[in-house]
């Protein structure tokens, strides 16, 4: 019986060769089609059509792999600023894209909680919220202080607003629940407020009044020349 003719490899198409941009482009395309939360390097690896120890020669870890990831998409804000816009509406306007952009991706926003994102489009909106508040008056520490509290709300808020999106997140319906529940003899004052208070108004709404609230405080804790 004659052996099965050998296969040449020469034959088979030329995989594309890795790269970190490679890699890149291929997690926006899994977060994109699946969801963040379907992004691994094992599924990364399959998506490339290669072994996952290939991957970690250009991106360390899953870690990495997510701050890289969320670099990316900071690149689809607007980070420019020309100075005729006033500083504060600037200001307002990108930490709520910056809050828009993650709560559109859940999975992303999570990550977004732990993982410090690595790229020139983070320091880009770093250097934007630095030059605002630079304009507002605010000393450098306290506003690289500032930048980072504003951040952190802003990722924060995002994420739970997405998480609440899903089909498994609890929703408003269940906080007004566990708020109507305080009485007048243990929570004097939650019963007084009602839940209303706590639950009125939209995220947007909210992530926009505690931007404001955090830039008064900001402005409050430190200035080196009177607001402009």
């Amino acid at each position: 019986m004659a052996r099965p003719e050998p296969i040449s490899r020469r034959d088979r198409p030329a995989k594309p060769p890795l790269s970190r941009a490679a890699i890149l482009d291929a997690a926006v395309e899994v977060v994109h089609r699946d969801g963040a939360a379907a992004l691994t390097m094992r599924r990364l690896a399959s998506e490339l059509d290669t072994g996952p120890a290939s991957l970690y020669v250009y991106v360390r870890n899953t870690t990495e792999l997510n701050a890289l990831l969320i670099d990316r998409y900071l690149s689809e804000l607007d980070l420019s600023w020309d100075g005729r816009e006033p500083w504060r509406e600037r200001l307002q306007r990108v930490v709520d894209d910056y809050a828009g952009l993650l709560a559109s991706q859940p999975g992303l926003a999570s990550a977004a909680l732990t993982t410090w994102p690595d790229g020139p489009h983070y320091l880009d909106l770093l250097e934007l919220l630095m030059r605002l508040l630079d304009e507002a008056g605010v000393d450098i520490e306290t506003a690289a202080r500032g930048v980072d509290l504003l951040l952190q709300h802003a990722t924060a808020s995002a994420a739970e607003w997405a998480a609440h999106a899903t089909p498994t997140g609890q929703d408003l319906a269940d906080l007004t629940e566990t708020l109507d529940a305080a009485t007048a003899e243990r929570h004097p004052s939650l019963h007084r407020a009602g839940s209303t208070v706590f639950t009125s108004g939209t995220p947007d709404e909210r992530t926009r009044w505690a931007t404001t609230a955090i830039v008064n405080g900001i402005l409050a804790s430190g200035s080196e020349h009177p607001h402009r």
